[in-house]
């Protein structure tokens, strides 16, 4: 008996042990696979101690498996470093590397990153896929840009809206920034950072060819700053061939991404449309007995909540022409078609998704009606 006892004593501290370790998550994020492309969840501006955030690194990570994201970058200000009178680090690498043995045991992928940092109107930037942070310490901006060149880094504009640095809280495109777009020494920019969207930071991506970028620029807990106000965390979608940092990396210079925070979604048509089509699976197609009313059951397949509009010449009888598609949800739409039909075109305007500043796109499911 007193073995059975030491037995099962045993085996309680490994299961608490395991449920301690676990990175299981209710609050997991997902979104669909497009055509041709794997949809790689990654947020690529984050802070930890090794520069002004309020966490260790393998905290991050932690974070990231829980929210099942893809590909995390710890971009720690090369420039600025208030906490290294607690914790010196000479070595700006340091942070990745101790992400990087965090995540050794799982499939996230740890890009290697650092931030830029300089007043207006160089403003703020992240470069990632760098080789070596020490080599972008520099006095000289315009060195630091052709350090992270040479490392084939792609780097981009953070926050450029950010009142704190432009009391007007817009962007503004100086000779420094048209400059790095010229020497191809900068590539994309934060359209989404934190909970703000900036429309013209949108309009500056679609002029200068600029990868859209959306990120959380975390410094405190996810779960504090984020997960208990209701939120999920930006993200930057990146349509890549497969999952790799290579695959990731090629996709980000492409351009292939969608900015995300919630139920706003912002990237260019030819990868937002389809990644609302793909959200949006028809569960069921038919006509309610002895009626020329069509019952259509969607469900959503993401994470974000999906608002539409209306756009086919027949109206709903249960509804008005805007509705919501809940995240992770099911929605079931009364169409009058007033006579049957074997099948009909589904036309949506996707409310809260933008493809330029006030653009939204209308989105087409073609539904084959059950008999």
């Amino acid at each position: 008996m007193k073995n059975i006892t030491t037995l099962f004593c045993f085996l309680c501290c490994i299961c608490v042990l395991k449920a301690q370790h676990s990175h299981s998550s209710q609050h997991a994020l997902t979104y669909p696979n497009i055509d041709g492309y794997l949809t790689l969840k990654a947020d690529l501006h984050i802070h930890t101690v090794f520069s002004d955030g309020n966490v260790w690194p393998t905290i991050r990570v932690q974070e990231a498996l829980r929210e099942n994201l893809d590909a995390i970058s710890l971009t720690e200000h090369l420039e600025y470093q208030p906490h290294k009178d607690d914790i010196p680090h000479p070595n700006r690498n340091r942070s990745y590397d101790l992400a990087l043995e965090e995540a050794k045991e799982h499939e996230l992928l740890i890009v290697h990153g650092s931030e830029i940092t300089r007043s207006a109107p160089m403003g703020h930037n992240n470069a990632v896929f760098i080789s070596d942070a020490n080599l972008l310490v520099t006095n000289k901006a315009d060195k630091a840009f052709s350090e992270a060149k040479k490392q084939n880094a792609f780097v981009f504009w953070n926050h450029p809206a950010w009142h704190a640095q432009n009391s007007k809280g817009n962007p503004i495109l100086s000779n420094f920034q048209k400059e790095r777009i010229r020497k191809g020494e900068l590539h994309g920019i934060e359209v989404i950072n934190s909970v703000d969207y900036s429309e013209e930071a949108l309009a500056l991506a679609l002029d200068q060819n600029l990868t859209i970028m959306g990120t959380s620029d975390i410094h405190g807990l996810i779960d504090w700053d984020y997960t208990e106000k209701g939120n999920d965390r930006p993200l930057t979608l990146v349509f890549a061939k497969e999952k790799s940092l290579e695959s990731l990396q090629e996709a980000l210079f492409q351009g292939n991404t969608v900015a995300v925070y919630n139920s706003l979604l912002v990237g260019k048509p030819e990868f937002l449309v389809p990644l609302i089509q793909a959200s949006i699976k028809i569960n069921k197609a038919t006509y309610l007995p002895k009626t020329q009313v069509l019952e259509v059951e969607l469900e959503n397949n993401s994470s974000s909540d999906l608002l539409f509009e209306n756009q086919m010449e027949y109206n709903f009888y249960n509804s008005s022409p805007v509705f919501t598609v809940e995240a992770q949800g099911t929605y079931k739409l009364l169409i009058k078609t007033l006579v049957a039909k074997e099948g009909i075109d589904l036309r949506l305007k996707a409310l809260g998704a933008f493809t330029a500043p006030k653009q939204q796109p209308v989105v087409e499911w073609k539904i084959s009606v059950e008999k």
